[in-house]
C-alpha cells in the first residue's frame, strides 16, 4: 500500500472467511483498533457480496484485511487457495485492496478469549468468527503501527 492509499484509507473491513460463515470486524477511523461487528451467514457469492457492500458504504472502508489459513509450517493448503480465489471476486466486485493476513491459529485464540469470557458453547458459536475476524484485523492494525520502527531497525 503506497503512502498516498495510506491516507484514504478511511477504515479496514476485517474478514475471517469460512464455509458456512464470515465473520467481520472494522476498525475504528484512526485504524488503531478493531471491533467484531457481525457474523455473515453465507448463502451464494452474490448474496455476500451485496452483504458485505452494503458494511463497506457504510463504515467508508478503504481496504480489506482478510485472513489468509496457513498450516503451521506456513504453507497455504487447499482452504488458503479458495480464500484467494474468493478474495478476488470481492476484490474486483467492490474495487478495493484484499491484504491478506496470516490466520494462523486464530480461531484457537479466538476460543480461548471466550472461554476465558465465561461463554457457554452455544454462545461461543455465535460469536467465534467474529472474534477471530477481530483478532485478524487487530494483527493487522498492530503491524501496520509498528511497520515504520520494524523497517527502521532492520537497517541498524
Amino acid at each position: 500500500m503506497d503512502e498516498e492509499r495510506y491516507e484514504q484509507v478511511r477504515r479496514f473491513l476485517g474478514l475471517d472467511f469460512g464455509e458456512k460463515n464470515i465473520g467481520v470486524a472494522v476498525s475504528d477511523p484512526f485504524g488503531w483498533t478493531a471491533q467484531g461487528l457481525k457474523t455473515i451467514q453465507r448463502k451464494d457469492r452474490s448474496a455476500d457480496k451485496e452483504e458485505l457492500k452494503k458494511i463497506i458504504n457504510t463504515y467508508q472502508i478503504g481496504a480489506v484485511v482478510i485472513g489468509l489459513p496457513k498450516d503451521i509450517k506456513g504453507e497455504e493448503g487447499p482452504q488458503a487457495k479458495r480464500v484467494k480465489r474468493w478474495a478476488e471476486g470481492i476484490k474486483k466486485a467492490l474495487n478495493l485492496e484484499v491484504i491478506f493476513w496470516d490466520e494462523r491459529l486464530t480461531t484457537r485464540e479466538a476460543e480461548k478469549v471466550l472461554i476465558e469470557a465465561d461463554l457457554s458453547r452455544k454462545q461461543r458459536k455465535k460469536v467465534i468468527d467474529k472474534t477471530a475476524a477481530t483478532l485478524i484485523l487487530q494483527g493487522y492494525l498492530d503491524y501496520r503501527r509498528m511497520e515504520p520502527r520494524i523497517n527502521t531497525n532492520k537497517h541498524k
